[in-house]
């Protein structure tokens, strides 16, 4: 169960549907906004708050069925010091998961026990080979302030205009100012290009064909677009901030701070400048590749449903 729709085409629906596919064969899953009361061996909840009605509605109906709930972003990174809907839905977690190691350390101490990291996983794709002389660049999210497209756009300022720099963003419009500001940007500086939303294969493809994804976040669960991009070849330069260093660890040399436009810009300069640290970061990055291979996350996911750990009942 996920508040994600087809049609906003966000992570948290993404991840739904993968999981779906990857518990085919072992169970028959079936994806949904909202619980609709029919019944089931086991729920499996992306977002503690937003699905805290239907968690509820489910261990009323189903006092000793496993109820699984996977964190987002916002759980971790906003509803839960102060939201007793999402504190709720922990309690009557039988298993909790996170998609990135660092999600745990946002847990009460009482909850960890019951909490697994699963991270995600995207299809390998080979690299491709990329233009010389120019750093093309990548962004993939929708435009909503968790993502601070906005520092983008003012290290881009910062930048010499005469640097080789290309940025190639990608994501719907969620909050119209942002949209009006990413036009802006473009008609200041052609070196920006906004697409709007694309289809999944289109969007990885972005990612495939730039020297380095930048990913700006303020707040993430764990970004599945990080994994699409290190499975692509693709290095990655990111905020630093828990969910993308729980990805990409603690020791990744590609980090700035979050919201530190002038920092991101001295990145993009030295990268463009310097080849061997680019190839770098794809060391580095390649160094994470089996955390997020399609069998791992296979493996996670259905040990969630053949081996379910229950919490002891009050």
């Amino acid at each position: 169960m996920t508040p994600g729709t087809p049609a906003a085409n966000n992570g948290n629906w993404r991840t739904a549907r993968r999981w779906a596919g990857l518990l085919a064969g072992v169970a028959r899953p079936i994806v949904q906004s909202a619980w609709d009361g029919r019944p089931a061996d086991i729920l499996i909840a992306l977002h503690a708050k937003k699905s805290a009605e239907s968690v509820a509605r489910f261990r009323a109906a189903f006092v000793d069925r496993p109820i699984v709930v996977v964190l987002t972003g916002t759980d971790l990174y906003r509803d839960l010091p102060g939201s007793p809907e999402a504190q709720r839905t922990l309690a009557f977690a039988d298993r909790i998961v996170a998609l990135q190691q660092e999600a745990v350390k946002q847990l009460p101490r009482e909850l960890r026990a019951r909490c697994v990291v699963i991270h995600q996983s995207a299809r390998p794709l080979a690299p491709l080979a990329k233009p010389r002389g120019r750093l093309d660049c990548a962004v993939v999210g929708h435009l909503r302030e968790e993502k601070d497209p906005r520092t983008i756009w003012k290290a881009l300022a910062l930048l010499d205009p005469a640097l080789p720099i290309r940025i190639r963003h990608v994501g719907d419009a969620l909050d119209e100012n942002l949209a009006c500001e990413a036009r802006a940007a473009m008609d200041r500086d052609p070196r920006y290009r906004w697409f709007g939303a694309l289809p999944h294969g289109l969007a990885r493809g972005v990612i495939r064909r730039a020297h380095l994804l930048i990913h700006p976040s303020t707040m993430e669960g764990g970004a599945n677009v990080i994994v699409e991009a290190v499975l692509s070849g693709t290095p990655v330069l990111a905020s630093r901030m828990s969910g993308n260093v729980g990805m990409l660890g603690d020791r990744y040399p590609g980090y700035f701070e979050v919201g530190d436009a002038p920092g991101l810009a001295r990145a993009l300069a030295r990268l463009c400048a310097a080849p061997s640290a680019l190839r770098g970061l794809q060391v580095a990055c390649q160094e994470r590749r089996d955390l997020f291979t399609p069998a791992t996350e296979r493996a996670a996911v259905r040990a969630l449903i053949v081996t379910p750990v229950r919490k002891v009942r009050r």
